[in-house]
């Protein structure tokens, strides 16, 4: 397992992870979490993420039970939480959601009683919020740390000028500034880390924690001839993921990423976790497996690495054809 510092920071994460989006509580059980934990752990991995949002608590509740029953030391891996959306769901009443002191305060808490753990190594402010002063959030997050609450706090799906923003005021007033963002990084999904972010990685160094390599299974090739049941795109609920994936031009792209994958003798999981993290900016990029089949399959990322000369980098460019161009206009 390859080892890599979060941004300019003393945290070192595996270069991938292990998460529980979607998949947890809605997906598998205790039995099968424990497992699959069980394979990331011992494989190297020590960043395990989660969010309050996710199943509505349930899937923080999930982890901490598994957590516990392994007893690991717990100096050996890094625990994070994500608020902003709440867990109520519909029954969401004020300041149970957003990033107000209040909400970041008791949010904090109740994830830390779900996780069962005294503390969380990283914890995340699920969206922006332009309804709370980014003072009121940059003060909150730094004195959750002081509180011995959290190690280190960061941004998730926020724009670069908002990331820069917190880091303004908290060397206006001497705060502790978020260190990571947890943004959306795959072969589709690339504006934010390859052209939004480049200054604060100039800047301030952020570390990011990478979700949807596989852009939530479609650069698995599963959904080349349809969506398999039981897959996550046939889940109720998720018709936004279906909608943004299951589209012509996209599918005709994976079919020959698929090719080019057989040409080079891997999966064509195991090369587009791979391209993820052959980008420098990349911290980590977070496994979201429901099978131990699945998740042995992209632990092979780390191997597929080598194989991305410039020349292979080449060809899926000009499968790709979306590479950001910065707008001199």
């Amino acid at each position: 397992m390859e080892y890599r510092r979060m941004g300019r920071s003393g945290l070192q994460l595996s270069v991938v992870s292990f998460g529980s989006w979607v998949t947890f509580h809605k997906q598998i059980n205790d039995g099968s979490a424990d497992e699959l934990m069980g394979i990331a752990y011992d494989n190297g991995i020590n960043f395990f993420d989660n969010a309050e949002t996710y199943a509505l608590g349930e899937s923080e509740k999930m982890m901490g039970r598994v957590l516990k029953n392994k007893n690991w030391d717990r100096t050996s891996y890094t625990l994070s939480s994500k608020a902003f959306f709440g867990w109520r769901g519909k029954n969401n009443k004020p300041n149970q959601t957003g990033l107000s002191r209040k909400h970041l305060m008791e949010a904090c808490h109740e994830a830390l009683q779900r996780l069962q753990t005294d503390y969380l190594d990283l914890y995340f402010c699920h969206r922006p919020d332009t309804n709370v002063p980014i003072e009121e959030v940059v003060w909150t997050m730094h004195n959750l740390i002081q509180q011995g609450k959290v190690l280190y706090w960061g941004t998730s799906q926020w724009s670069g000028a908002e990331i820069m923003e917190a880091h303004r005021v908290a060397h206006q007033y001497n705060l502790i500034a978020p260190t990571v963002e947890q943004p959306q990084y795959n072969m589709f999904e690339r504006f934010k880390m390859e052209q939004d972010y480049l200054p604060v990685f100039n800047n301030v160094g952020m570390g990011t924690t990478i979700w949807s390599p596989l852009a939530a299974g479609f650069l698995t090739g599963k959904y080349n001839n349809g969506i398999p049941e039981g897959s996550r795109l046939a889940i109720e609920g998720f018709d936004w993921l279906k909608d943004r994936w299951i589209q012509e031009s996209k599918l005709e792209k994976v079919k020959k990423l698929s090719l080019l994958a057989d040409e080079l003798g891997v999966s064509l999981a195991a090369l587009s976790i791979a391209w993820t993290i052959k980008n420098p900016h990349v911290t980590t990029a977070i496994l979201g497996a429901t099978k131990k089949k699945q998740l042995e399959e992209n632990l092979k990322a780390l191997d597929a690495v080598t194989l991305l000369s410039a020349e292979v980098i080449e060809k899926i460019e000009s499968i790709l054809q979306n590479k950001p161009v910065m707008d001199l206009a």
